[in-house]
């Protein structure tokens, strides 16, 4: 993906065909279709962030051929996965989340505060994440959930996503992990 960020960032390209693609910094689906002509902003954790008409757009790396780029496989787990397993799957799918504007995952920026797996009476396993934002005003929330809710789903014992925003304790900089800091020249 790093690659594809330093190759096409800031380059308009045609979409090849409709896609489905987060807005931001709504959180709401939405389709963009054929031959619009969108921006590659950034492209990390198997999202692509892009501009249309004034506005930006998370598409997923398994529809970046929509883009004419190739497509970057969903991560599965296989059904019958143990609960470390499946709790390594999600603080790994979690690593993959980005804030479209900013080039650290949510995990290493230090906004994710727990994650519990419990096993409903029906059978199906719900997984909530809690997590914080950078700052109570931040407009990127409802981004970062929805990406996070779709990229857990794709484990296939995974029935439900619940992302709970608090903000106690309140994020500060100390949180991230140091590779985050040197990442953003903040040490």
């Amino acid at each position: 993906m790093d690659q594809l960020q330093s190759l096409y960032k800031g380059q308009e390209m045609p979409l090849q065909r409709d896609v489905e693609a987060i807005s931001i910094p709504f959180g709401k689906s939405v389709t963009l279709t054929e031959d619009s002509i969108v921006s590659v902003m950034q492209a990390k954790g198997g999202t692509v962030s892009v501009g249309f008409e004034g506005r930006m757009f998370l598409i997923e790396g398994h529809d970046l051929d929509a883009l004419g780029l190739e497509a970057v496989s969903r991560a599965f787990l296989p059904e019958g996965a143990s609960d470390e397993e499946l709790e390594a799957y999600i603080w790994a799918q979690l690593r993959t989340c980005f804030d479209p504007e900013i080039p650290v995952n949510i995990v290493d920026l230090g906004l994710v505060y727990g994650c519990r797996i419990e096993h409903l009476l029906s059978g199906e396993t719900m997984v909530t994440i809690r997590m914080t934002l950078t700052a109570p005003g931040c407009g990127m929330g409802e981004v970062i959930a929805e990406d996070a809710r779709r990229k857990l789903q794709g484990a296939a014992q995974v029935s439900k996503v619940h992302v709970e925003i608090v903000f106690d304790p309140p994020w500060s900089r100390e949180m991230m992990t140091e590779e985050a800091r040197l990442e953003l020249g903040m040490f």
